[in-house]
């Protein structure tokens, strides 16, 4: 029942704003409210949140885990997993918010990953998520959706604004080094970092290569986060640069090459 209620809001449009569209291309992402709604996202929020449970593989106790394993439980292409996640996954809405702000035509599906991140759950160093992709271009943005109202204790994505733009630091790993590294470098370079609480329905949108880390969650509920990873619909595959990359390309473009327009079954055009 619920699903006939909340399905129009994700299929109708959200007007982004002319300050909106200069804030993304200025500094490499932008903070959107009332993206959805209270009733969507109660809508979608426990099977989201039943699935990171039931295929979430990380099963040591905290203190026993490195530093990107302290950070979040994290679980990719949830949709392949459930109807009802798929039908959140494809939104036309949240699609079309992405090809407006990265100025493309159409885009397509990369992948999903949920980010839940534990009660007493680390931070997440800074890094930049193109790092990890292969691809040609930096057409390329990932919609951060937190399932509940996040204030600063429990941990929201900070940004290192206008960082897009810059090269250092895109050769690192998620890592104690690249927190250092990269807050070393993202000071001196003098990137305002935008560090701010996230309203229920209120939804972010960042670019490859935008620097963001997340401090960690001193709340004693989980920090549950949605994401959906969007590429340019004509973006081309780029020869793999580390390990996680050709993982990557094996993973979530599988059947596909270096030099080819991504086009695997696993990444449908959502707008």
């Amino acid at each position: 029942m619920g699903m006939t209620l909340t399905r129009p809001e994700l299929e109708t449009g959200y007007t982004l704003s002319r300050s909106a569209l200069a804030h993304f291309a200025e500094h490499g992402f932008v903070k959107l409210k009332n993206v959805l709604s209270a009733e969507t996202i109660a809508a979608y929020e426990p099977e989201i949140t039943g699935k990171v449970i039931e295929l979430n593989t990380q099963h040591l106790p905290l203190e026993e885990r490195d530093t990107y394993g302290k950070a979040f439980l994290q679980v990719t292409n949830l949709w392949q997993d459930s109807e009802q996640v798929l039908e959140f996954v494809s939104s036309p809405r949240l699609a079309r918010i992405a090809t407006q702000l990265l100025g493309v035509q159409s885009v397509r599906l990369y992948h999903d990953q949920a980010l839940y991140k534990e009660s007493g759950g680390g931070m997440t160093p800074w890094h930049a998520d193109q790092y990890y992709w292969p691809f040609a271009t930096d057409r390329c943005v990932t919609v951060w959706i937190p399932l509940q109202e996040t204030p600063m204790e429990m941990g929201p994505l900070s940004f290192a604004a206008g960082s897009h733009a810059f090269e250092h630091g895109r050769d690192l790993p998620i890592s104690d080094e690249s927190e250092r590294v990269l807050q070393e470098a993202l000071s001196e370079q003098e990137f305002p970092e935008v560090s701010e609480p996230y309203e229920l329905g209120e939804v972010s949108y960042h670019l490859g290569w935008t620097f963001h880390h997340a401090p960690a969650n001193q709340s004693d509920v989980p920090r549950r986060v949605m994401t959906i990873i969007y590429v340019d619909a004509a973006m081309e595959i780029a020869p793999p640069a580390n390990k996680y990359q050709e993982s990557d390309l094996a993973n979530w473009m599988p059947g596909n090459q270096p030099g080819e327009t991504v086009s695997s079954p696993l990444n449908p055009v959502l707008y």
